[in-house]
């Protein structure tokens, strides 16, 4: 039997180009599972091939449990009988006992065939899964070999992979046998079937098409910095280099428009606008924003914002078809754009200013006029006329040091009372509650004194709830509740 299984495990391993342990991994599966057949109980057995000669035993094997877990008593051993037979035993560990090898019937001989196929079928799907990631591909290539519920399985060389339906370009009608090309998204080994994951509308597939097309991106000496798309209609990339003889945009349109235009028939026609990289934020956005002119941009770099202001005129292209140009461009920057008209800036401009001009009259307890000084020296908030370095604050030529000493020390007073007044009004508080990503005294402050007090309390609320109640952006709102209810899932996993 020993000599007659070591040929076997041989001639598989060369013919199905798998490894020797791969087939005797899945001998000791078979043969284990066969001898579990002899026990009407639910038994473990192990089982250990001698690969120099062939022979094999047998174990029935019990694992070793603290005594308040054991719920399976054939196959498991409390830790404190364990401990009578082998002193130093632990939990988790395993004690055994052999079993008499088994002989080989028709059926046994039969089941373990179909485990040991399955098994080198598994581990030939994983070679050539792991012999295609070695090559680093990213761009896959193949034949459209079925359609499965809508998703096209696709055939290259001779690995298999999958293109989900919602990752193909809309209104693309793909069949059977036709040749197509996908962005690598990733793989997935929890899928049955194939389990490299292809993508025709994420962003990075338009890299890769313009990795192909354009040399000096491979070479090094072009850059597509980042990318936005609406799959099949219009995308836009940021292109950049550091040598200054090469005309970015123009090396990536190409003599004629070629090297665009091949991109562009790839991806069902979707129209593409290379707009120039910037370090600088705001003029990345001004660039992004193109063909609209932009009169003016504010930037936020607290709420990672830009107010962008463009003339009537140029509102319509700035915002695009159904919003469009807008949104691509802020995922293309990572910026979010409040475009506006300077009709509608300097409305904001005036609510804002009039709302500081209140603050520093009432906190400061200061007239209009010194209040608008301050505004029109820069200061946005109590915390800048407290902290900001006193010799920045005596340059103000409308202002003596006493003055200038009296409103800091007037700021600081002021944001005392509020630090303390804030801590009255989130007392009662729940602590996970004032611990959540995105959350800070201010705005507990404000969700307490409308009876929010708990993660739960705030898990309940909806978006436009929470925005009402405080008054912050609808991005923060959703990171708000999201992180508020992420315990109910770690509960259910748990």
């Amino acid at each position: 039997m020993g000599r007659e299984l070591l040929l076997l495990v041989d001639a598989l391993a060369r013919e199905k180009n798998v490894q020797k342990d791969v087939v005797f991994g899945a001998l000791e599966q078979a043969i284990a599972s066969a001898t579990k057949k002899r026990f009407s109980e639910d038994v473990e057995v192990r089982v250990s091939i001698d690969r120099e000669t062939g022979d094999f035993e047998s174990f029935r094997r019990w694992q070793v449990v603290p005594d308040d877990e054991l719920q399976n008593p054939a196959a498991q051993i409390k830790l404190s009988e364990a401990r009578l037979e082998e002193p130093n035993i632990e939990a988790d560990d395993y004690i055994e006992e052999p079993l008499e090898p088994i002989e080989f019937g028709r059926i046994g001989a039969q089941a373990a065939k179909q485990v040991i196929l399955q098994k080198i079928r598994d581990a030939e799907r994983e070679q050539i899964l792991q012999d295609f990631l070695a090559r680093g591909e990213k761009l896959v290539t193949g034949t459209i070999k079925r359609m499965e519920r809508g998703n096209a399985i696709v055939e290259s060389g001779r690995v298999e992979a999958i293109l989900p339906r919602d990752q193909m370009i809309p209104k693309e009608n793909l069949r059977v046998g036709d040749r197509v090309r996908a962005y690598l998204l990733r793989v997935d080994r929890s899928l049955r079937g194939p389990q490299l994951v292809l993508s025709r509308t994420a962003p990075e597939f338009i890299i890769e098409l313009f990795r192909l097309e354009v040399p000096e991106i491979e070479e090094g000496l072009l850059e597509i910095k980042s990318a936005a798309r609406d799959p099949g209609v219009r995308a836009k990339i940021a292109v950049h280099t550091n040598d200054k003889r090469i005309d970015p945009i123009g090396t990536c349109v190409g003599m004629r428009g070629s090297r665009v235009q091949a991109v562009t028939q790839e991806l069902a026609g979707e129209r593409v606008d290379i707009v120039l990289w910037s370090p600088d934020p705001a003029q990345f956005v001004i660039g992004a924003l193109a063909p609209a002119d932009v009169v003016s941009i504010v930037v936020d770099e607290e709420k990672h914002s830009m107010d962008v202001v463009v003339d009537e005129a140029n509102l319509a292209i700035a915002i695009g078809r159904n919003g469009q140009n807008v949104r691509l461009a802020s995922e293309l920057t990572g910026w979010q754009i409040n475009l506006m008209t300077e009709e509608e800036s300097k409305e904001k401009n005036e609510r804002e200013t009039a709302a500081l001009r209140a603050l520093f009259m009432e906190k400061l307890d200061v007239d209009q006029e010194v209040a608008d000084i301050l505004i029109q020296e820069g200061f946005t908030s109590l915390e800048e006329v407290a902290y900001v370095p006193i010799n920045e604050m005596l340059e103000i030529e409308a202002f003596d040091e006493e003055i200038v000493n009296e409103l800091r020390s007037r700021a600081r007073d002021a944001l005392l009372v509020q630090a303390i007044k804030s801590e009255e009004q989130i007392e009662g508080v729940e602590p996970e509650l004032l611990q959540l990503e995105g959350m800070d005294k201010e705005l507990a402050a404000k969700l307490a004194s409308a009876g929010i007090k708990t993660r739960d309390d705030l898990a309940d609320l909806a978006v436009d709830e929470l925005q009402e109640m405080t008054g912050v952006d609808e991005e923060r709102a959703k990171t708000l509740i999201v992180n508020a209810r992420a315990h109910w899932f770690e509960q259910e996993e748990n």
